[in-house]
């Protein structure tokens, strides 16, 4: 069984402690349909909705500003 990606890991872990900077530095590096949701909700705590809305089409996901309910949906499905 593979490891999750550890760095997007990290990028989860800063965006549930409200860190969106320091997610950033992380998500942009990486072009998997997870990092481009993790894109998504960066930009949506930092209140770009549209810049959100462009990266959760990029993830196929449908755009929620509910912060609170995209990282525990996140947490549950981080990839393998």
């Amino acid at each position: 069984m593979a490891k999750p990606d550890t760095a997007l890991e990290k990028a989860l872990e800063l965006l549930e402690q409200g860190d969106w900077q320091g997610a950033h530095v992380i998500v942009q590096a990486h072009e998997n349909a997870y990092a481009c949701w993790l894109h998504g909700i960066v930009h949506t705590m930092e209140n770009d909705l549209d810049n959100a809305r462009y990266w959760y089409k990029r993830a196929n996901r449908a755009f929620s500003s509910d912060v609170s309910a995209e990282l525990a949906a996140a947490r549950s499905s981080q990839p393998a």
